[in-house]
């Protein structure tokens, strides 16, 4: 069974995703673990697939013909390497690094993550200490969601708060002091299961097109009894936002409508409730303020506050708590 396998989910940013593949390969060089590279193209039409092709013949590329989203990218790696299926496979990596195209991965990163998971019998999930791209910190881990993030985020709060525990913030001293620390769950940039976490818990939740798919997942594997951690020692550059970029309206709305599904599946109906209304308040002050701000034009003003009433719109909706219920 391999050591590692690393899956990368890409969808036009063949440029990133060149440099992310050189990153990796040079890093699993140094580190002498016996690992394999996958690719996931979701339908790209920036020549990304042909690229990993002609550049990277060592990769195993799966070009989808279809946008799979991050959860089905992965899951069709996943279930290559034959995680849908029960009992040992000698495709079965030992541990599995979801990783975005747009990072870079720093020197012993790979091999401090392995080894860290390899040492801890307790720990399922193991995520990295992420930086900007000039080097400057990143948050990369964070609690679970609660009301207090809705909150701080959407609602007139002191600034203070985005960067405390309130907001699922861990304190930076926590990474520099190059010691592993227990978290709800990493970003999903570059996230680390262990194939013992992922048998008995399933692959990701395709009904999450896009984002909160990792916080789920970690949710899941928590539950079942395993625990998350940060390393600080393993440190990986994250770009960030370069694939959902490309369609910012719809990527609002898609991040908002997988949050919805996340408190439907993990919280009970009151707090569900709750957050409810802190949606809509909130979506009603951006809408209000976005109508009197100036440097916007007509076309990007009308396409946020369309957003903003599709949001509400979805929080209002009864039916995908009641689905999550009867699913979980």
């Amino acid at each position: 069974m391999p050591d590692l396998a690393i899956v990368i989910v890409s969808w036009n940013v063949r440029d990133l995703l060149a440099d992310c593949l050189r990153s990796v390969e040079a890093d699993l060089a140094r580190s002498q673990l016996d690992g394999e590279i996958w690719v996931v193209d979701n339908a790209s039409h920036d020549g990304s697939a042909a690229m990993v092709r002609q550049s990277f013949p060592a990769v195993r590329l799966i070009a989808s013909e279809q946008n799979l989203g991050f959860a089905g990218g992965n899951n069709a790696a996943l279930r290559a390497m034959g995680f849908d299926r029960s009992g040992d496979s000698p495709t079965k990596p030992e541990i599995v690094l979801l990783l975005n195209p747009d990072t870079l991965i720093h020197p012993g990163a790979l091999a401090a993550l392995v080894e860290f998971l390899r040492q801890t019998p307790q720990a399922g999930i193991a995520g990295a200490k992420l930086v900007y791209g000039d080097g400057s910190f990143q948050h990369g881990a964070f609690a679970f969601p609660g009301l207090w993030q809705l909150a701080i985020e959407l609602l007139p709060l002191p600034g203070r708060l985005s960067e405390s525990a309130l907001n699922g913030r861990y304190n930076r001293s926590l990474y520099e002091s190059n010691r592993p620390f227990l978290i709800g769950h990493p970003l999903g940039a570059a996230l680390a299961v262990k194939r013992a976490a992922i048998e008995p818990v399933g692959l990701l939740d395709e009904a999450y097109h896009m984002y909160v798919e990792e916080v789920d997942w970690s949710q899941r594997i928590t539950a079942a009894g395993w625990q998350a951690y940060c390393v600080p020692t393993a440190v990986i550059t994250h770009l960030g936002g370069q694939s959902t970029g490309q369609i910012k309206t719809s990527s609002f709305v898609n991040l908002w409508r997988s949050r919805y599904r996340f408190y439907c599946k993990h919280c009970g109906p009151l707090k569900v409730w709750l957050a409810r209304q802190i949606v809509r308040i909130g979506m009603q002050q951006r809408a209000k303020a976005d109508q009197q701000a100036a440097q916007l034009s007509p076309a990007e003003r009308d396409a946020r506050l369309a957003g903003y009433n599709q949001v509400i719109d979805i929080w209002q909706e009864r039916e995908p708590c009641q689905k999550s219920s009867q699913s979980s």
